[in-house]
């Protein structure tokens, strides 16, 4: 046996017993000096071989002997904290991986709130201020390179607890944690303690050492699996931005940093790098041709970031696509991105099932794509991108959503002028609004630095666009050039003329009776006398309301294929409104005329939409309160309104106010009547509307089928019937309104088109403010049942937002029935 080895497993034998027995401050003092001498830095220290065995053998007994003996009593045992100032240099000087460990231990497993809990809570602090946690870290760095003093085991301990301090200690301490345990606090500080290990080991390389981050790199990846990347990240990043500017050795350190994180937790950090970086620049420092290098980096930057998730910021999208486009090896993973984000974006499953965010999200990535690709590399896939292509904008252009439409429009022309700039380019209209300027922008190359665009515009357009500065400063106008008949020429002095109740002079007059109108629109050759019998029809149509139920068949016959023959100002409104007359007049006979048309033959999209839209609209009118004895508004455009008739002079509006400000009142009732109750007209005819509408939709004809193609009609119809429904509130046919409807969404709750998802979404929640709760419950509890779970369904698993937010609606009107008919018992 060696002696001095066994000489220091006396001494520490000997001291533990102290340690545990002694009530002697100065003796316990004395034996603590004595083993300070294994950890260094006192005047005598012990041999080499013998620091290294305390510290590979001893040192945790000797903490854990400590730990257990600190109480305030024994700490009191020496005057002015000698003692417990030298108690806590044990922790602070010693290996930091043992003493973080059993602080660990010692803060864990006590019982609960304590002296020793507290104490232990601040050393704790006190160990990672001084920069200890920087120490545990490197000695994990540096021990990895010594295969025999590499212990798998206490490396996994380790990161365990070094990542999960907050939450730990957390539990712990409970509401007495410390602010330096807070998870905001902690991971800032476990950054700043990184980067002073990766400095050591560069510091370490340049002197010919070898050393490892692969402790770092695993540290590194728990802590952005636990969901801090923001709060570690956003320390390391911008100090590696400035430490990799110019140091080839720092870009090795961190390519080799990224490279060892584990594969179950790469895809948290390159998330988090990504979203941290400045631009593709910095990114392709930090990561260099890491995918090239990992498969699993590959998947996660060509395929998870891209296809299976859309939440980042366009930033980000412009960062890990220009981290591609910026070396020629990682360029061919660019085209083969571009190639698969087309195949997508055409891809008409993609466009019916995933959310609208997400297709916004798809559509920026392949601009991007474009704006980095030479027309070189597009040329050697320009057939397969541009088949890919136009079937996008086909499946695009068929949806019924306008938002889907106008992004497959943009998306098209800016593609197709890429890829083929010498063929005829697609041009479409539609709206421009901020999200088609984006995506225009996203796909403009950017100007290098010193391009002159980013000079400013030039002087001339300045010169021109700056009015003189002495104009400006004086605020007074500048002095003509002599000879300038400009001031003779001048009418400023005259006050204008108001021409806002002029008309423009028709020839021809507006018909006096229904029988005219319909004669004029349907035979007459004379453009101003059919425009006049179309303004005049809806005031003729209230004014002569037994006249109109003489013809209403008639009359609305002509109104459905009535056809703009000269460019009228509005006609789309002034039809739709007449027709909305004729129905409101004669509810029953035109509505059924109507319905009926709508599964006929021979009738476009657009007529089958007309039908809907003014069934709609009279509808509404009908069951609006009080509309008996009203005269029709002005609003209807009828010959007899005179614009300026309704505008009261401006000399009464001022003399009206002066005498409401003077007058004092000592009571005032209420400004105005309530409006007199009267039947709702929707009550009797409601089923006219309702029924004929909802019982051949089943039923596809030679031009129109609702179940396929026509979906846009499908969509519009499940709205109608919603409406309807809802209108249809407190009359008698509700409830089998409300029993058809359930049964008409049950039959098409699983439809493909999220237009008519959100129909049937919106007619359920219309069945549940219409019906009566008790008769709900009553004949319709199996329908309810099975709604129930569908929009359960649909509220988790819908691809669509509105979908999602309609089917959530509805449960909590589900649920405020249940709660209305069922309280709660007393106790």
């Amino acid at each position: 046996m060696d002696p001095g080895l066994s000489s220091v497993r006396l001494t520490v034998r000997e001291a533990v017993h102290t340690l545990s027995s002694s009530e002697n401050g100065g003796y316990i003092f004395s034996t603590l000096r004595s083993l300070k001498r294994y950890l260094g830095g006192t005047e005598s220290p012990a041999l080499p071989e013998e620091r290294e065995e305390f510290a590979r053998l001893h040192f945790s007994a000797i903490l854990r002997c400590l730990v257990g003996k600190l109480s305030p009593h024994w700490l009191e045992l020496l005057p002015n904290g000698q003692l417990e100032e030298l108690w806590a240099s044990f922790f602070l000087e010693g290996p930091a991986d043992q003493a973080f460990l059993v602080l660990m231990e010692a803060l864990e497993g006590a019982a609960g709130p304590s002296f020793r809990l507290m104490k232990m809570a601040r050393l704790l602090a006190q160990f990672l201020s001084e920069g200890r946690m920087a120490a545990v870290l490197e000695g994990q760095c540096r021990q990895c390179q010594q295969t025999d003093l590499a212990f798998p085991l206490l490396q996994e301990t380790l990161l365990i607890k070094v990542v999960g301090l907050p939450d730990r200690l957390g539990n712990c301490l409970q509401h007495e944690n410390l602010a330096e345990f807070f998870p905001q606090n902690y991971f800032p500080l476990l950054g700043e303690e990184a980067m002073r290990v990766l400095q050591a080991v560069v510091d370490s390389l340049r002197g010919g050492s070898d050393c490892s981050v692969s402790f770092v790199s695993q540290v590194l990846g728990k802590a952005c699996v636990y969901g801090r990347q923001k709060e570690i990240l956003g320390v390391l990043v911008p100090r590696l931005t400035a430490l990799t500017q110019g140091s080839c050795l720092w870009q090795r350190v961190c390519w080799r940093l990224v490279e060892c994180v584990p594969d179950r937790a790469l895809e948290a950090v390159l998330t988090g790098l990504v979203e941290a970086v400045p631009g593709p620049e910095v990114l392709s420092r930090l990561l260099g041709n890491l995918v090239m290098k990992s498969k699993k980096a590959q998947f996660v930057m060509t395929q998870k970031l891209l296809f299976l998730q859309y939440r980042y910021t366009t930033p980000m999208l412009q960062s890990l696509l220009g981290y591609l486009a910026l070396d020629s090896q990682r360029r061919p993973l660019l085209v083969k991105v571009l190639k698969e984000l087309l195949e997508m974006w055409g891809s008409s499953s993609a466009i019916r099932h995933t959310p609208l965010p997400q297709q916004h999200y798809v559509s920026k990535a392949i601009l991007i794509c474009l704006m980095h690709l030479r027309d070189t590399e597009l040329q050697d896939s320009r057939d397969e991108l541009l088949a890919s292509l136009m079937a996008g904008v086909r499946c695009h252009l068929d949806s019924n959503l306008p938002a889907v439409r106008r992004l497959g429009m943009v998306v098209a022309e800016v593609v197709s002028a890429r890829i083929h700039p010498e063929g005829p380019a697609l041009k479409f209209q539609y709206e421009e609004d901020e999200l088609s300027c984006e995506m225009r922008a996203l796909a403009t190359p950017q100007p290098a630095a010193d391009s002159p665009l980013e000079a400013g515009p030039s002087v001339a357009a300045v010169a021109a666009e700056t009015p003189d500065k002495q104009t400006l400063d004086s605020g007074v106008p500048p002095v003509r050039p002599e000879g300038s008949d400009s001031e003779l020429d001048s009418d400023d002095e005259f006050v204008p003329y108001d021409m806002s109740g002029d008309q423009e002079l028709k020839s021809s007059k507006a018909p006096k009776y229904v029988r005219d109108c319909i004669e004029a629109l349907t035979t007459s050759e004379d453009w101003e006398y059919w425009e006049a019998a179309l303004r005049a029809l809806e005031g003729l149509v209230f004014r002569s309301r037994a006249a109109t139920r003489e013809v209403s068949v008639e009359l609305a016959k002509v109104l459905l294929h009535l056809e703009e023959k000269t460019s009228v100002a509005g006609f789309e409104g002034l039809r739709q409104r007449a027709l909305v007359a004729v129905i409101v007049t004669d509810p029953a006979r035109v509505a059924e005329y109507l319905t009926s048309q709508f599964y006929a033959l021979n009738y476009s999209l657009r007529q089958r939409m007309d039908i809907l839209d003014v069934l709609t609209l009279a509808a509404q009118e009908l069951s609006r309160p009080g509309r008996l004895g009203q005269a029709p508004q002005c609003g209807s455009l009828g010959p007899t309104c005179q614009p300026g008739s309704a505008v009261a002079p401006t000399w009464r509006a001022v003399v009206d106010e002066r005498v409401r400000r003077k007058t004092r009142r000592f009571s005032k009732g209420s400004p105005r009547q309530a409006p007199a109750g009267s039947p709702n007209e929707f009550n009797s005819v409601a089923g006219y509307f309702f029924f004929p509408l909802i019982q051949g939709f089943d039923r596809p004809l030679v031009t129109f089928d609702l179940l396929g193609d026509d979906q846009l009609v499908l969509g519009r119809l499940a709205h109608t019937l919603g409406v309807l429904m809802y209108l249809a509130v407190n009359t008698t046919v509700a409830v089998s309104m409300g029993k058809a409807l359930l049964e008409f969404v049950w039959a098409l709750r699983l439809h493909g088109d999220t237009y008519v998802r959100r129909g049937l979404l919106f007619a359920v929640s219309s069945v549940l403010l219409s019906v009566p709760a008790e008769r709900l419950l009553a004949d319709l509890p199996d329908e309810l049942l099975e709604a129930r779970s569908w929009l359960a369904d649909e509220a988790e698993k819908d691809p669509d937002e509105d979908c999602r937010v309609l089917a959530v609606k509805a449960l909590l009107l589900l649920e405020k029935l249940k709660d209305k008919l069922l309280p709660l018992p007393s106790p």
